[in-house]
């Protein structure tokens, strides 16, 4: 065989082989290259879609904390504001409570002060009577003296 019939025969064949791979084995491939270019396409814009979604989450996000960062910080002002009322409160309880004890122990002491003041001057209106005895020599009668008695109580 010659070249020529070689060389023919063999872009018959290559011929009906492009001509097979075109009409049978081309289609499928394409088919899939193109599902293929498809599920890239809306992964591609699922995850454009989830960025952006996300995006919105993290803002949201973002707006809550601060929202709760300021609720947080007002109710902490508030607090210790009632903490300060709550100190006042109790400083002006505890020195109406002083001096309420303080004015009792002052009419305390007044009252001892006076019955001491009574005490001692029984006791030195019984030491005048025993001295007025030894100086008299006799018994001084207190009942029948009583009204001298009172005034040198009072006089004391």
């Amino acid at each position: 065989m010659s070249i020529n019939a070689t060389l023919f025969v063999q872009a018959i064949v290559f011929a009906i082989l492009v001509w097979f791979t075109m009409k049978f084995v081309w289609p499928p491939i394409a088919t899939a290259l193109d599902e293929r270019a498809n599920k890239i396409a809306d992964g591609l814009a699922a995850a454009d879609k989830a960025k952006s979604e996300l995006s919105a989450a993290n803002q949201r996000v973002e707006a809550e904390l601060a929202k709760s960062r300021t609720e947080t910080t007002q109710r902490l002002a508030d607090a210790e504001r009632r903490g300060q009322a709550i100190v006042e409160e109790a400083k002006a309880r505890a020195t109406e409570e002083a001096s309420k004890i303080v004015a009792a122990a002052k009419v305390e002491a007044d009252q001892q002060t006076v019955k001491a003041r009574e005490t001692l001057r029984e006791q030195v209106a019984a030491l005048a009577v025993k001295g007025a005895e030894q100086i008299l020599r006799k018994e001084v009668n207190a009942g029948v003296h009583a009204d001298l008695l009172s005034r040198l109580k009072t006089e004391l």
